[in-house]
């Protein structure tokens, strides 16, 4: 039986805008998931985006990150930096194979493409073992040169091709799948696909290559390609008729790309996915007409000093939230806590057992891990949460004072979301790291250790 590739690209996802927090959150959902590779954009802002692929890389064990490599060497140096720490690190040379797209976006003639594409292909396997060639708009390529580019990027080193149908406007699914099965007998490599589904019919087009012999297939949730819970459900249903298989996690599908829905709608509606905080406080009411020192004047208020660069996200992310409603002091600590001081994790959660009722004192076991060991702590305190947040002290060897906590839920049903906020303080500066779970326990303990984390790096 054949293992079907997923790779998703909900994260590159241009119109939803994430944030730091929702794009790692995403992130964790899909790991959770099992799909088999989460891709993500090219390196523009070298701090914050490799940041962020170093996040992610600090708990995404199972699914290969995929890096955009872009068009230049530079790029292709900071999509590589961006994954050294990545337990499965791939990086994505994403091309234009048409006429059209040669000339307009490289404003290059074939020949000079195929030199192109094993320059960028070269380069990356240079970085990482595994490097993927996307054709990209491959059904409006000339059959002959569509080819040679992929023995171009085959010889140069590329582990895995990508056949992109970008317009959806040439072929209809029948006809797609015999494109696809056409490459995957001339090249000797993985071959997989991405459909645009802006006429309904990405799944449709998906599933018949695959049937034809494609292994690996781009899925996302909330944009047009191939929507994840339909063809993991298509493979779920058919594919024991039709001989092939995947790796994610069905009973977990449903609940997940709710939640990645969940953020998508929310980000588009202009909303935080930590910010969803009833305005409580009368003391503070801005709206998007307040410039930057007035918000900061605020910040500093509720007592945070943040450096120049998160000053700046805390604008950014205040003006996006300011523009659809207007801003209390919950609200604004929300920003902070969800985009400010984001650091990678020193310490991660593992698993915890927590004992509560009537009759007993609440009890905590827990287990993080710190630069791949894993540390056990167990303590009683008054409540579970109290119990938990004194176990992860222990483990830390640190007592840290507790300024403020709050919890919410953030999505309804039995299995709502919900979300916290701890606010711890150190050396007179406030620290604030936000939880999101199902359990809100784990919440709460994921908040707690958000704002340890931050602690820790900074008196490192």
């Amino acid at each position: 039986m054949r293992k079907i590739s997923i790779a998703d690209t909900t994260l590159l996802n241009e119109e939803a805008s994430f944030s730091f927090k929702e794009k790692i959150e995403i992130a964790r959902q899909l790991e959770n998931l099992n799909v088999d590779v989460i891709e993500l954009p090219a390196i523009i802002n070298t701090r914050t985006d490799i940041l962020l692929v170093k996040t992610l890389s600090s708990f995404v064990k199972n699914s290969v990150i995929s890096v955009n490599g872009g068009m230049t060497k530079e790029s292709i140096d900071n999509a590589a930096v961006s994954l050294s720490t990545a337990n499965k690190a791939r990086i994505r040379i994403e091309l234009p194979v048409s006429p059209v797209g040669m000339e307009y976006v490289c404003h290059k003639k074939p020949d000079k493409m195929l030199l192109f594409i094993e320059q960028l292909i070269s380069l990356a396997k240079e970085k990482v073992e595994d490097v993927e060639f996307c054709a990209i708009d491959a059904t409006r390529a000339e059959g002959d040169f569509l080819q040679k580019a992929i023995d171009v990027a085959v010889n140069s080193g590329a582990t895995a091709v990508s056949l992109y149908d970008s317009a959806a406007e040439t072929m209809l699914p029948d006809e797609f799948a015999d494109f696809a099965a056409n490459v995957c007998e001339n090249s000797d490599i993985d071959v997989g696909v991405y459909c645009n589904n802006k006429n309904g019919m990405a799944i449709a087009c998906a599933s018949m290559a695959v049937k034809k012999g494609v292994v690996a297939v781009k899925t996302a949730v909330g944009t047009n390609a191939v929507p994840l819970e339909l063809f993991a459900e298509m493979i779920k249903n058919c594919g024991e008729s039709f001989g092939f298989s995947s790796s994610i996690k069905y009973t977990q599908l449903n609940r997940i790309v709710k939640q990645i829905n969940w953020i998508n709608e929310n980000t588009k509606n202009g909303k935080n996915n930590v910010l969803a905080v009833e305005n409580n406080d009368n003391n503070l009411d801005m709206d998007a007409s307040f410039d930057k020192e007035s918000v900061m004047t605020a910040v500093l208020k509720l007592g945070y000093d943040l450096s120049e660069e998160d000053s700046a996200k805390v604008y950014e992310e205040f003006l996006r939230v300011a523009d659809k409603k207007r801003v209390g002091s919950k609200e604004l600590e929300a920003i902070v806590a969800s985009v400010a001081l984001q650091v990678p994790a020193t310490y991660k959660l593992i698993n915890y057992i927590v004992n509560n009722g009537n009759i007993i004192s609440s009890s905590a076991q827990i287990t993080l891990e710190k630069d791949g060991e894993q540390i056990q702590g167990i303590a009683i305190g008054d409540g579970p949460v109290d119990a938990a947040f004194r176990a992860i002290e222990q483990i830390i060897g640190t007592h840290f004072e507790l300024d403020d906590f709050q919890i919410q839920s953030v999505t309804e049903g039995k299995e709502a979301m919900g979300s916290a906020l701890v606010k711890l303080r150190a050396n007179g500066k406030l620290y604030s790291g936000n939880g999101i779970s199902t359990d809100i326990i784990g919440a709460s303990m994921r908040a707690f250790l958000s704002a340890v984390n931050k602690i820790v790096y900074e008196e490192a």
